[in-house]
């Protein structure tokens, strides 16, 4: 019998760290990621992870999200497996999580999405 389960696919340890970008744009007029430079956000991250030698399996992997409900916080990613959510505004912010969090494991507290900020 092969080893080919969904148990054994999803095994933990696949990336070290996973980083999900909310790249959601809302056509209504509410509030969404992609009007604040996601998309350049999500660029930036994978270049900088790519460029450190961080990007495959083992490491890190980036990854673009449709609406991940955190709206007000906006713009958001969310690293596995911790569960940390940030808010970044700019490139300096995205340049630090990668060498704090995705390099070094540390947590950038000044970038911590509040709890209670939802959509």
């Amino acid at each position: 019998m092969s080893n080919t389960s969904c148990e054994s696919a999803a095994a933990p340890g696949y990336y070290q760290h996973h980083i999900f970008f909310c790249l959601n744009e809302r056509s209504n007029g509410e509030a969404c990621c992609a009007r604040h430079n996601a998309q350049a956000a999500f660029d930036r991250c994978k270049a900088q992870v790519r460029a450190a030698g961080l990007a495959g399996p083992g490491k890190v992997r980036v990854n673009k999200a449709g609406c991940l409900d955190r709206c007000s916080a906006g713009p958001v990613a969310v690293v596995y497996p911790e569960g940390v959510w940030y808010s970044y505004v700019d490139a300096d912010d995205i340049d630090e999580i990668v060498e704090s969090h995705l390099r070094n494991g540390q947590v950038v507290e000044r970038l911590v999405t509040p709890a209670e900020l939802g959509r």
